[in-house]
């Protein structure tokens, strides 16, 4: 485990993505990891900024996505690249993978649009693993429903949420070798076991 690893996490919102991630980034540190935990969109200070709009306005679709690209290449520039660089790890609360599969698969932003954005901001940069929450939406949708606070993405209706997991396993087939896919519908026991698994093989 000596080298720094890039880690980011994905999944539809109510997946569990982010509560596997806090579990996972401890068990890190136990082990004595030198790590950063951030997130998408946000990050930095700018990043941090252009999530309000993201998440909150309403806009064009093509615009969502350069915007969600504008903040990841500060994000790579500023916190990213550097931490690896000093060799810390990171884990990211989304990155790329979630502008395929929500502007992408969701919006229907063109991939081939994408893939030049995301040539453009990090094309030498790619997470080493990726873990993929993957969850049925009714069940993801059910564990939504008591908040009370939903953002723009969060309140879109089920076939929005179809298109996102299916165009998230389309990225899978293409590269699996990046991925590990948590069947995210299970207990909280046990997608804790599977992330165990994976730290294992680390």
């Amino acid at each position: 485990m000596n080298k720094a690893r890039f880690i980011t996490f994905e999944g539809v919102d109510g997946a569990g993505k982010s509560t596997g991630l806090e579990w996972f980034a401890n068990a890190l540190r136990e082990r004595g990891v030198d790590l950063l935990v951030t997130r998408e969109p946000g990050g930095t200070p700018l990043g941090e900024k252009l999530r309000e709009l993201l998440l909150h306005e309403s806009m064009h679709a093509e615009t969502e996505a350069m915007l969600m690209f504008a903040s990841r290449r500060e994000h790579v520039e500023q916190v990213i690249r550097p931490a690896l660089q000093r060799g810390t790890w990171v884990i990211s609360d989304r990155f790329s993978d979630a502008s395929f599969a929500y502007q992408g698969g969701g919006r229907g932003v063109p991939v081939a649009k994408l893939e030049q954005l995301e040539q453009w901001t990090h094309g030498d940069l790619q997470p080493d693993l990726t873990l993929l929450f993957d969850i049925p939406i009714e069940v993801a949708r059910e564990r939504l429903s008591s908040n009370a606070s939903l953002d723009k993405f969060e309140r879109e209706q089920g076939d929005f949420f179809n298109k996102v997991r299916q165009a998230y396993l389309a990225r899978v087939a293409q590269t699996p070798d990046r991925y590990a896919v948590i069947r995210a519908e299970k207990s909280l026991q046990e997608v804790q076991q599977q992330l165990a698994d994976i730290l294992a093989g680390l």
